[in-house]
């Protein structure tokens, strides 16, 4: 444990920080497991609906910095070619 005060505070921030981005990360997750089980049931408007959705949850996860851009243009464009695909 840290002896120095800034040094508690740091802690204490960065376990904030982690808490935030574990649950952004959690969303984006979950979001992208809807996109996947729309496109295995074969429901073309829910895919659609859900990739929307999923699309803004990852733009809005890289603008925070949660995920890193070329990270969320990759998960995006995977779950767009397989909406596409149907």
């Amino acid at each position: 444990m840290a002896n120095i005060k800034s040094a508690k505070k740091r802690i204490r921030t960065s376990e904030r920080k982690a808490a935030a981005n574990k649950a952004v990360k959690t969303g984006v997750k979950t979001v992208t497991k809807k996109v996947r089980a729309a496109v295995e049931a074969g429901d073309k408007t829910a895919a659609q609906e859900a990739l929307k959705q999923a699309t803004s949850a990852i733009e809005k996860a890289a603008t925070k910095g949660v995920l890193h851009k070329n990270n969320a243009a990759n998960k995006v464009s995977k779950l767009a070619k397989s909406v596409s695909k149907m």
